[in-house]
């Protein structure tokens, strides 16, 4: 597996460890307890759900929908991915480019979560001030081999934090996205990258059918 698979995967489990309801209580918890909250929550159910770890497309599908996506800005996300094109580009191809950035994190969930076994999330203490609207908390995924870094940058919204980029190992996941999609828009235009990425959304789909 190459790095930039393997450092996907990671990312989305990392993602996943993050996904809970909203928070009930009227007083938001601070970004770092509530991400080691919801992680314990999160891996809980990933490891008593078969069909979850078997990679049925369907429950993944609903879990980040219903779950994942409330916790992350993902108009920020998929910006900040595309880069300076981002705003150059036409309302109904900002659309389609969060569509299908979204596609594609969805679908690279079977095979990132029929890895998760007995792994456990370690959330290191928070260095933030109280005024601070983004901030880093820091983890790690603790259980098999040696612990993977894996770092949030967040940011306080009216609704509570939200996550717009992940770390795993060292890289920042948005980083390394905007790099490749600055490689396909250089090449085939803004259009050009919707249509990769709906053709590899679909071929990912066609393989999970198959398999």
């Amino acid at each position: 597996m190459n790095r930039f698979v393997r450092l996907r995967r990671l990312f989305l489990l990392g993602l996943l460890g993050t996904v809970a309801s909203a928070a009930s209580a009227q007083t938001p918890e601070a970004p770092d307890q509530l991400i080691k909250r919801l992680s314990a929550e999160v891996l809980e159910t990933i490891r008593t759900d078969k069909e979850i770890q078997a990679g049925d497309t369907r429950k993944v599908t609903s879990l980040v929908d219903g779950k994942v996506m409330p916790h992350v800005n993902f108009t920020r996300m998929t910006a900040s991915a595309v880069g300076r094109s981002w705003r150059q580009a036409t309302p109904e191809q900002q659309k389609r480019l969060q569509e299908e950035f979204k596609a594609l994190l969805v679908r690279t969930y079977s095979g990132a979560i029929s890895q998760v076994k007995d792994q456990t999330v370690s959330v290191k203490p928070l260095r933030a001030g109280p005024a601070d609207t983004e901030v880093i908390v820091r983890s790690e995924v603790v259980g098999r081999g040696d612990p993977i870094q894996l770092d949030y940058r967040v940011e306080k919204t009216p609704t509570g934090w939200r996550i717009y980029d992940i770390n795993v190992l060292g890289v920042w996941l948005v980083e390394n996205y905007r790099t490749q999609f600055a490689q396909e828009i250089s090449a085939r235009g803004v259009d050009g990258l919707i249509n990769s990425l709906a053709e590899r959304n679909k071929s990912s789909a066609l393989a999970a059918k198959k398999g």
